[in-house]
């Protein structure tokens, strides 16, 4: 049984930064990707960064030079710090692992308002 618990998230004003966490129950953690994904009101859920078992990142280009997804294979977690928060980063945001199927969190509440 894979578990996603995320943590984080939170009203914070423009420009303002979050940091979001994620405890994973799989095994070996440390073999499978991890991602952070995002939906906001009325839209498709969107890739906002991924980090690979190796620690090679990829991010969504809307949130590159702001977001940095990070990873701590002894504690199963994964990071997403997000700086310069802006009105429309406002999403619940979702930690993924795909293991033969996608899993999924139960999602995280990111609101950028002033």
């Amino acid at each position: 049984q894979v578990q996603l618990v995320e943590s984080g998230g939170g009203l914070v004003q423009p420009g303002g930064s979050l940091r979001l966490s994620c405890v994973a129950s799989v095994n070996p953690y440390s073999f499978y990707s991890m991602n952070w994904y995002r939906q906001a009101p009325g839209k498709l859920r969107e890739l906002v960064a991924g980090i690979t078992r190796d620690g090679s990142t990829n991010y969504a280009d809307s949130v590159k030079g702001r977001f940095t997804i990070s990873r701590d294979n002894a504690k199963k977690t994964v990071s997403l710090q997000m700086n310069s928060l802006k009105p429309e980063d406002t999403a619940v945001y979702y930690c993924n692992v795909f293991l033969f199927k996608d899993y999924w969190g139960q999602g995280t509440q990111v609101t950028v308002s002033s």
